[in-house]
């Protein structure tokens, strides 16, 4: 059996009434946190410029977030895809190595929105494309992410096209072609992070991953064999001998990815990659304020970061030449949290990162990777921090995973619920932030995915792109 047909057996057979309750129930949260962030990137100049470029696309039932615009499901996936990844704050995936959520409710909300859906089922499609994306990353990373691949892309694509046949319910031969045929819509590289580009490879992979299911339930062809084909995904994306397709469906769903290890939520609207350096920086600030003022940066001579070297290849940005390239940078985000107690998103909007005293200290803060054994092995998201002052004190904070890693040590309801309201906020006024809330709250009970939507239109939105 072709490997299309062993994802097509697998992703068929799951079924919402047989997922175990705290499946559905991490899926509401991935809900919850994908409508906050695609609200508070709705316009975002990136997003805008996607908008802009489709030339006014045609009418249709699913909404452009941030607006009461409805355009056809496509569009408004590619849109609101790209919005949902542009603040780089949505979740991720500890095992397809890259974003989620924001891949696949774009498309999941477009397709409920133009073919009819129930908010159950769409929290059940969300859970089967996150198995479905997960067991991929397992059977091609390490090697496909630190050649060069973005996952949340590459391997994203295939997330949305198994959550939308099974939203959109396929039969087996329908989702292996829409499984084979996401292996030509795959794509994304690392080379653009820091760039309008990274969250486009959102936008077109939830565009790719819907387009795949919708061409395959019309009858549309792909080749069965295209990820093991010598020419097909494995070989053209890895290379010989750099996967393991075995890894992909041994054990499926025992448990379910989203349960464990479970998805990364972010308290910092910047890289995944640089949270766990954050949380040591707060907590070196915590050391430091208990024995005199807040600090100022000239009362810091150095400050000194380890992280894993697969984290700081695209994090090592000691003086970040644009917004954009600050969400990336240890360093700037690192000095952000030593001065300010906090990164947020006034940080890392306009002009912040000329800010002179956070300048200055980036002067002397510097990062490197950690040594071999630092942490236990496999860890490549824990971080070490060491500050030292103008008079000779140091301190030392070392953080093995940041908090919202993985399903283990979440992030409190409470802290969710302010992360999604903050989101949610830059784009709709208080009273219709709380509706969303609620909407996202009771989703098990929604028929009709259309007047969910209609609870998040708004027509002015609050806040333009900076």
């Amino acid at each position: 059996m072709t490997i299309a047909r062993e994802f097509a057996k697998r992703i068929v057979a799951m079924r919402a009434d047989t997922m175990p309750a705290e499946a559905l129930a991490w899926s509401k949260v991935g809900l919850l946190d994908t409508v906050g962030v695609t609200l508070a990137g709705a316009r975002e100049d990136a997003t805008r410029i996607v908008e802009e470029v489709l030339a006014s696309p045609s009418a249709g039932a699913c909404l452009v977030f941030g607006s009461n615009r409805r355009i056809g499901p496509l569009d408004a996936a590619l849109i609101n895809g790209t919005a949902a990844h542009v603040l780089d704050y949505d979740n991720a995936t500890n095992t397809m190595f890259g974003h989620a959520s924001a891949t696949m409710m774009p498309a999941l909300i477009a397709a409920g929105e133009a073919f009819g859906g129930s908010g159950r089922d769409l929290l059940a499609a969300h859970v089967v494309g996150f198995e479905a994306g997960a067991r991929l990353g397992r059977g091609v990373n390490m090697h496909h992410y630190e050649k060069g691949w973005h996952p949340t892309s590459t391997l994203g694509v295939f997330a949305v096209a198994a959550a939308c046949a099974h939203f959109l319910k396929l039969d087996e031969d329908q989702t292996a072609t829409a499984m084979a045929m996401a292996t030509s819509l795959a794509a994304g590289i690392k080379a653009n992070f820091g760039t309008m580009t990274k969250p486009l490879h959102v936008g077109q992979c939830a565009r790719g991953g819907l387009m795949a299911a919708l061409l395959a339930r019309r009858g549309f062809s792909a080749n069965d064999s295209a990820f093991e084909h010598k020419q097909g995904f494995f070989n053209v994306f890895n290379g010989a001998g750099t996967f393991d397709a075995a890894k992909i469906f041994d054990s499926w769903g025992e448990p379910l990815d989203i349960v464990a290890p479970g998805a990364c939520y972010k308290q910092y609207p910047c890289c995944a990659s640089t949270h766990a350096a954050v949380d040591a920086a707060l907590d070196i600030r915590t050391q430091i304020i208990k024995m005199r003022d807040p600090i100022d940066a000239s009362q810091i001579a150095r400050v000194e970061s380890w992280t894993s070297a697969q984290r700081l290849a695209h994090t090592n940005r000691p003086l970040p030449a644009s917004s954009l390239d600050a969400k990336f940078s240890v360093q700037y985000c690192v000095a952000r949290a030593l001065l300010d107690g906090r990164v947020q998103f006034e940080d890392l909007e306009g002009d912040a990162y000329c800010e002179p005293r956070v300048v200055d200290l980036l002067k002397r803060t510097h990062a490197t990777p950690f040594a071999e054994g630092a942490f236990s092995s496999g860890n490549h998201v824990g971080a070490e921090l060491t500050v030292t002052l103008a008079d000779g004190r140091a301190f030392t904070a070392k953080i093995a995973k940041p908090l919202g890693r993985t399903s283990a040590n979440p992030v409190s309801d409470a802290g969710m619920m302010a992360k999604f309201e903050s989101c949610a906020a830059r784009a709709l006024p208080a009273a219709q932030v709380k509706k969303v809330a609620q909407a996202i709250e009771q989703i098990e009970q929604c028929t009709s995915i259309r007047d969910f939507t209609t609870v998040i239109e708004t027509v002015s939105p609050l806040r333009a792109a900076s």
